[in-house]
């Protein structure tokens, strides 16, 4: 496989984990898995990234790969297998919140570290959890941590039964920055104790700089190894279509922050008030591209 173009960017975004499909109940399936979704969010957001991840040869892999050369993504970090089929996922959605039906032995399981191509010095590696579930892949996303990246964003997704307590801790600690949801909290750092405390004992156990958690309709908290927390609330009168996406669409922009330099606050209300938008449309994603021109026209202005 070819080197990877270098961008004129300071600090280029590799995204590495899962893509695959979302499948409704009434049939609707639309483009997902958590590192697809941060990695169209950044494309649309004028950060193009590197995503790396890996397809089967059929139906479903090449409509991801043809969707991702429509919007311009970068696909020398895709793989394609020849054996395992593309990722799918049953979703439900019971009382406003979705529920995932996750298939094993996907094409995503299988990133092979030795086709990963040449990266830009001092990247940005934004990773979750579920593609960690097999070994290879495991291996493939340790290979890339090795290779140095200039800091390291994990995005806690706890699939049951595809997460292990040991493990996920682990990545943590290979983290600069953390992002997971109250429930996640409370099963990663468990007890009677308050959330701050809750936060301020994984923070410091596992020596990442900032824990940022999501609260869904009560917005996301920020919690950093200096300094107090910082808090964001969503406006009041967001339309919900479904939350499919929504944690995705915070994760892309607190990413976009760290490599614009923005305040830690600035980020917040700008990953708040995009997430709010996502809520607003089936899945995800979109191939509206007016819908993420409002937010880089506002944020480039």
């Amino acid at each position: 496989m070819a080197a990877l173009t270098d961008s004129e960017t300071v600090e280029r975004i590799v995204v590495f984990g899962e893509v695959l499909f979302d499948r409704f109940p009434d049939g609707c399936e639309v483009l997902g898995g958590a590192p697809f979704n941060v990695a169209w969010s950044l494309q649309a957001l004028d950060a193009p990234p590197i995503l790396v991840s890996r397809v089967g040869n059929d139906r479903l892999g090449k409509r991801i790969l043809a969707a991702m050369k429509e919007w311009g993504m970068d696909l020398a970090g895709m793989q394609v297998d020849e054996h395992l089929s593309t990722g799918t996922v049953e979703v439900t959605l019971v009382g406003g919140e979705p529920r995932f039906d996750i298939f094993a032995d996907r094409a995503y399981d299988a990133i092979d570290e030795e086709l990963i191509a040449e990266l830009p010095a001092g990247f940005v590696l934004y990773h979750g959890s579920l593609a960690c579930r097999s070994p290879q892949s495991r291996a493939a996303l340790e290979s890339l941590i090795r290779r140095g990246p200039g800091s390291v964003f994990f995005d806690v997704n706890l699939r049951s039964p595809w997460w292990d307590e040991g493990r996920v801790h682990g990545l943590i600690s290979t983290a600069n920055e953390v992002k997971m949801n109250e429930n996640e909290l409370e099963r990663l750092s468990p007890g009677a104790r308050g959330r701050e405390s809750r936060a301020s004992d994984l923070l410091s156990r596992c020596g990442c700089d900032r824990l940022h958690l999501t609260r869904g309709a009560h917005g996301a908290i920020t919690f950093t190894i200096r300094g107090g927390p910082c808090e964001v609330r969503p406006a009041s009168e967001t339309e919900i279509v479904d939350t499919v996406g929504a944690g995705d669409a915070f994760s892309s922009v607190l990413i976009l922050g760290r490599v614009r330099d923005w305040p830690l606050e600035t980020t917040l209300e700008r990953a708040q008030e995009f997430a709010a938008a996502v809520v607003g449309l089936r899945g995800a994603t979109t191939t509206d591209r007016i819908f993420y021109e409002r937010f880089t026209k506002a944020w480039n202005s």
